[in-house]
């Protein structure tokens, strides 16, 4: 599975998901750490990747409307 992970979320548990034979990377590896949402989904949207994130303006499915994007989860960590 091809994953975004948002910045919100510790880098190493795109590590983790790699190991466990995803194609996961973050947004701060590709220089958009502090960009607005609609970015973050934009670049998702791109490159065809399910997006994780603890940000939950995403959680809008009036923005975020199921079946326009590759997939968002919303996690809590604690």
């Amino acid at each position: 599975m091809k994953i975004k992970l948002d910045e919100n979320l510790p880098v190493s548990i795109a590590h983790n998901l790699s190991q466990l034979g995803h194609d996961a990377d973050t947004v701060h590896s590709e220089g958009y750490a502090g960009s607005k949402d609609d970015i973050v989904r934009e670049i998702a949207q791109k490159n065809q990747r399910f997006l994780i994130t603890q940000d939950w303006d995403f959680s809008d499915i009036r923005k975020f409307v199921p079946g326009t994007h590759f997939g968002i989860l919303l996690v809590r960590l604690r």
